[in-house]
């Protein structure tokens, strides 16, 4: 008498009415749906040639971004100036650095192949206990297609203001690595006030340590088009991220950013506040953000939201606030997404006292991105762009 046994009987795809397409095996190029699976590479030639509907490039316009993503770069160093600090040093260093790669890894093709053109890597070493704050600034890249590479390196326990200031021309494809030691408290505030031409695109992974805080500031004003993808690993126990980002677009203007949080240790915190403001015929802005909290993320505390303030007809804001949790053990986590005009008892509460219609209107909009200038913890710096949001503001009829 033979034995019998009642195996599981595994589903496929033909059960359910999927079935393999002309264009090949369908079943195993399903779209990847978590976060953590997308895949990675330093290298350029691992990626297909952009075409517009993958997931991370379907809000851009990649037929203006073909040099960055498919042309040859330019890794040679650039001239860069920075401010004295005790405990910051600022250089240059080899390939071969063993800290290269310790943050992430290129998830799109513009990242790898500024991963794969970069000569030397711009590093800012930070050490010591006591506060202090560096501005690294670089201006006029010029024209040509350029991939860079820079690593911001917190030893454990230190304290820093790290500011990385871009200003004039650029055609420029980079990656951002921000290693941050066990107890280190650390700010990184990248400002983009790139002339009206630029091209900028950026990735900035983070690796957060024990115990340690890392506060991470976007500010894109200028540019043609601009795109810094911040991407964060809270890595070990109590790590704590905030990230903010504030963003004014005008007529003609794309400025995108996707965020990206991954919890991984126990009792880690995650705040993200992006807010931007949109004017002219054109605009454009794209927020993206991921949070992942996995199953060994126990006890997270994590929130994100983002906010799009319109003054004007003829503009877009996307916004996709996205959650992944992996472990039902978790202090709270939650997202918010919101995109109108102006509020009109703000207004009116303004002009009851005698404030005229225009200079409210401008008044809501300062009041409404200035939350974000006063995080930077900069006095100099956040007086300056608070002036730029004027000359943003500055002969606009808002609407």
């Amino acid at each position: 008498m033979s034995a019998v046994t009642n195996a599981p009987t595994v589903p496929t795809f033909e059960q359910h009415g999927l079935k393999q397409h002309s264009d090949g095996d369908w079943a195993n190029k399903a779209p990847v749906q978590t976060r953590s699976e997308r895949f990675t590479s330093t290298n350029v030639e691992d990626f297909p040639a952009v075409t517009g509907r993958e997931v991370d490039w379907r809000y851009s316009p990649v037929s203006r971004l073909t040099a960055l993503t498919a042309g040859e770069l330019n890794g040679s160093s650039y001239d860069v100036t920075s401010t004295d600090a005790d405990g910051v040093t600022v250089g240059w260093t080899s390939r071969e650095d063993t800290r290269v790669g310790t943050a992430g890894t290129p998830e799109d093709r513009a990242s790898a192949n500024a991963w794969t053109a970069f000569e030397k890597a711009l590093v800012v070493d930070v050490s010591g206990e006591d506060a202090k704050a560096v501005h690294v600034r670089r201006s006029g890249l010029g024209g040509g297609a350029r991939g860079a590479h820079t690593i911001i390196d917190a030893a454990p326990f230190s304290r820093a203001l790290v500011v990385l200031e871009n200003s004039g021309d650029a055609l420029l494809a980079e990656n951002v690595e921000i290693l941050v030691g066990e107890g280190a408290q650390l700010t990184v505030v990248s400002v983009q006030e790139w002339d009206d031409t630029a091209i900028h695109l950026a990735n900035h992974f983070s690796r957060v340590g024990r115990d340690a805080k890392l506060k991470h500031i976007v500010v894109s004003l200028g540019g043609s088009i601009v795109r810094v993808n911040p991407s964060t690993h809270l890595a070990e126990q109590g790590a704590d991220i905030e990230a903010f980002g504030m963003y004014f677009a005008d007529a003609g203007q794309h400025l995108e950013q996707q965020v990206y949080v991954n919890h991984d240790a126990p009792n880690t915190r995650s705040r993200v506040t992006y807010k931007g403001a949109l004017q002219g015929d054109g605009a454009r802005t794209v927020w993206i953000g991921d949070v992942l909290i996995g199953n060994k993320a126990v006890g997270t505390d994590s929130y994100e939201q983002n906010r799009n303030l319109v003054l004007t007809d003829g503009t877009r804001a996307d916004s996709v606030p996205n959650l992944e949790i992996e472990t039902g053990d978790i202090a709270g986590a939650g997202h918010a997404s919101a995109t109108g005009r102006f509020d009109d008892e703000q207004l009116f509460y303004l002009m009851a006292r005698g404030i005229r219609e225009d200079e409210a209107r401008r008044l809501v909009v300062r009041g409404f991105l200035s939350e974000i200038v006063q995080q930077i913890g900069d006095a100099d710096l956040e007086q300056r762009l608070q002036a730029a949001l004027e000359a943003e503001l500055a002969g606009t009829s808002v609407s």
